[in-house]
């Protein structure tokens, strides 16, 4: 079994890098803080423009048709510069919802706006966070509309379009479409840690929804789309913690301190060595995620979680390490190593918490022959 990306898939991945150097430095995330800005506008155009969006989508509706193993690499790169783009809302969420779950008709109509940009989607399900349709949800679907609230949703704000999870008139479990911008829908932005990754709740007033109507298994769905995401997500957390790592063992080589570079220090050494340490055996578990997710194996719901939780505790261990290299300064404003921090616990909460992961490991181990 070969876990390394093909050389055409590196290549893809420096090509990403490079096109995010330009397009996405770390001053574009902290106009989130300073201006608002939702999300750079910039990015996300450059990144449709390239066909990023569609990556993973069939020629057919629109996308590039190539597969999970080339999202991946492009998913570390973005997490390597923490892109300020509602990507995995819109991509590992939206798209992938609508492909897995509906039907030619709805993949025609709705998949090719997603994979071109031109809209943002997004999936509004608070059990998306760990507790599952089996738990169900605060959402109504009555009369083919919409009543209940969503959060948080994230992208919520943004989005033109979400796939919703809600309860049946039959108390089944139902996925939706619905246009977030069009009536009985309310949105409000939540506060949150990371400012370029908003979340927001929203409220269902007797919206219109339209079925997902490729799919009778609901419960299923929305467990396999779970799971391929927090793949891809362990794979942006990767990509944070290598980020982290650049950063320390940069300011380690260039701050010197009685008349030394402080990364001669053994303390500093012993701080980036367990980065590392932490960082490659993240990696081995997300090419194994990444392997199972693109291979359509019956070991994704395992490899998953093992992804993800290595992948959590690598950024967050990476991310606050960073800062105690830099010292005083890593705790300012001025420095760029709070930016990791931040989208580090945003991703360590998205999709659940790690201790959620972990059980769901316990569990799914269990049930394997």
């Amino acid at each position: 079994m070969n876990l390394d990306f093909s050389e055409e898939q590196k290549l893809l991945q420096r090509t990403v890098r490079d096109c995010l150097t330009d397009h996405a430095p770390l001053r574009r995330v902290r106009e989130a803080f300073d201006n608002g800005e939702p999300y750079d506008r910039g990015t996300w155009r450059a990144a449709a423009d390239l066909g990023w969006l569609g990556v993973a989508v069939p020629e057919e509706f629109g996308g590039s048709g190539f597969g999970y193993l080339e999202l991946a690499v492009i998913a570390e790169e973005l997490g390597r510069a923490i892109a300020p783009i509602p990507f995995s809302s819109s991509v590992y969420l939206a798209s992938e919802a609508i492909l897995r779950g509906g039907d030619a008709e709805q993949c025609r109509r709705h998949l090719p706006g997603l994979a071109s940009g031109e809209r943002i989607g997004t999936f509004a399900f608070a059990g998306a966070q760990g507790s599952g349709l089996s738990r169900g949800t605060g959402t109504r679907l009555e009369n083919g509309r919409l009543r209940g609230s969503e959060a948080p949703v994230p992208d919520g704000n943004i989005a033109d379009l979400a796939v919703v999870a809600a309860r049946g008139e039959d108390g089944a479990p139902h996925l939706v479409l619905v246009e977030l911008a069009g009536e009985g829908v309310n949105r409000k932005e939540l506060p949150c840690i990371d400012a370029s990754r908003p979340h927001a709740l929203i409220e269902f007033d007797g919206a219109p929804a339209e079925p997902l109507s490729g799919t009778s298994d609901p419960e299923t769905l929305v467990s396999r789309l779970v799971d391929g995401a927090i793949v891809l997500m362990a794979f942006e957390q990767l990509g944070g913690a290598q980020a982290c790592l650049d950063m320390a063992l940069a300011y380690a080589k260039e701050r010197f301190a009685f008349g030394r570079p402080i990364g001669s220090f053994q303390a500093m050494k012993h701080r980036m060595a367990d980065m590392y340490t932490n960082l490659e055996l993240a990696r081995s578990n997300c090419y194994y995620g990444g392997w199972a997710l693109s291979a359509g194996s019956d070991e994704l719901p395992v490899a998953a979680c093992i992804a993800r939780i290595s992948a959590t505790d690598a950024y967050s261990f990476c991310a606050e390490e960073n800062i105690h290299v830099h010292g005083g300064a890593g705790c300012t404003w001025e420095y760029d190593c709070h930016l990791f921090l931040r989208r580090s616990k945003l991703l360590a909460y998205s999709l659940g918490a790690v201790g959620h992961w972990k059980q769901r490991l316990i569990e799914r181990l269990a049930e394997t022959p």
